[in-house]
């Protein structure tokens, strides 16, 4: 269970100001049908943090316990660094793809959009530092959905109300402190 809580708080975290969450936002303004977008939204992350799980846990089988360390503490101080630099939706994200519909248009954007991204690199990094796939994988989608679910529903008026930058700062911190911790504390789990 500590795999799920833990995953689920920081790619919720991590989610805020994210350009999954500004896609959110454009899909809800142009088709203004929360509940196809927010289904479509669950299905293209399930998909995507399974194949990252999937990839975590995989790196743990060639890799040893203390290159483990290292490569994790790496990868927290990169994404505190991402954190710090504002993500801006491409316009091409979500046009030319509206013939499939809402619940189409939204789990193709959203799938193509979290390659790569940091919530999908967080699903890699914390399916590495767990053995526990199922609970990581069910824990970051928890963590989209809580982050994006309302975006779809409240609109612009939960972005006037949360200050992003602060957001990002306190997200950043966390991250930071978690991968300071993977190197400099190897007795502590950094995740525990």
């Amino acid at each position: 269970m500590e795999a799920f809580f833990v995953s689920t708080a920081i790619v919720a975290i991590a989610e805020m100001g994210d350009k999954t969450q500004l896609l959110a936002l454009v899909l809800a303004a142009r088709f203004r049908k929360p509940w196809p977008i927010v289904l479509g939204i669950l299905v293209a992350t399930l998909a995507n943090h399974a194949l990252a799980g999937a990839a975590g846990a995989w790196v743990t089988t060639f890799l040893g316990p203390q290159t483990l360390r290292w490569v994790l503490g790496a990868c927290f101080v990169a994404m505190a660094v991402w954190m710090l630099i504002p993500d801006k939706l491409d316009e091409e994200e979500t046009s030319g793809v509206s013939r499939w519909g809402v619940f189409g248009t939204t789990l193709v954007a959203f799938f193509l959009a979290e390659m790569g991204d940091k919530t999908q690199i967080a699903t890699v990094v914390l399916a590495a530092k767990y053995n526990a796939f199922l609970w990581v994988v069910a824990g970051t989608t928890l963590g989209m959905m809580l982050a994006n679910a309302p975006v779809v529903w409240l609109g612009e008026r939960i972005t006037r109300l949360v200050p992003l930058p602060i957001v990002h700062k306190v997200s950043a911190s966390i991250f930071l402190v978690l991968g300071l911790l993977a190197w400099w504390a190897p007795g502590v789990d950094v995740l525990a």
